[in-house]
């Protein structure tokens, strides 16, 4: 079993149903176990494209699959609720998106970890320093909390 985190992000359709179902879904999953789950925050989007304020959290699992079939498995929860790929960084019903597994580094064409953006994303960062917060991110060193600490948090507010 790897020690994986994972992003989870929806501003499209009922976010917080979709996000629940699609952590359901992933729970269930054989060679997945779930070991904690954020808070949801309501953040802003970080894209040029107008578009609405995203629902955002992350969880931390166990998982028996490769990072790429890790990968392939996300995908296709996000195909499941509906994710279409039209734009970079445009709306979307779920996005999931792999930023640890375990100490490993990786640099494919369709993998990155961890994951490229992770450092600079509060709305990454304050729900991962949530649930992993001395996680040291293998390419810098520093703890979750210690990189959390440094992004600008505006615009990340805790979902009531």
């Amino acid at each position: 079993m790897n020690k994986c985190a994972i992003a989870l992000g929806s501003n499209l359709g009922d976010s917080l149903a979709t996000l629940e179902n699609s952590l359901a879904v992933l729970g269930n999953t054989p060679g997945i176990d779930l070991l904690a789950t954020s808070s949801w925050y309501q953040t802003k989007p970080v894209s040029e494209v107008p578009q609405p304020d995203y629902l955002n959290g992350c969880v931390t699992l166990n998982a028996q699959q490769t990072p790429e079939e890790l990968l392939v498995l996300l995908q296709a929860i996000e195909l499941q609720f509906g994710r279409v790929r039209k734009e970079k960084w445009g709306a979307r019903t779920l996005d999931l998106d792999m930023l640890l597994y375990g100490d490993h580094q990786l640099d494919t064409p369709n993998l990155t970890i961890p994951h490229p953006r992770m450092s600079e994303r509060a709305f990454v960062l304050v729900p991962l320093a949530e649930i992993a917060p001395d996680w040291q991110e293998p390419t810098s060193g520093k703890a979750i909390a210690q990189l959390a600490a440094k992004v600008d948090q505006s615009g990340v507010e805790l979902y009531s």
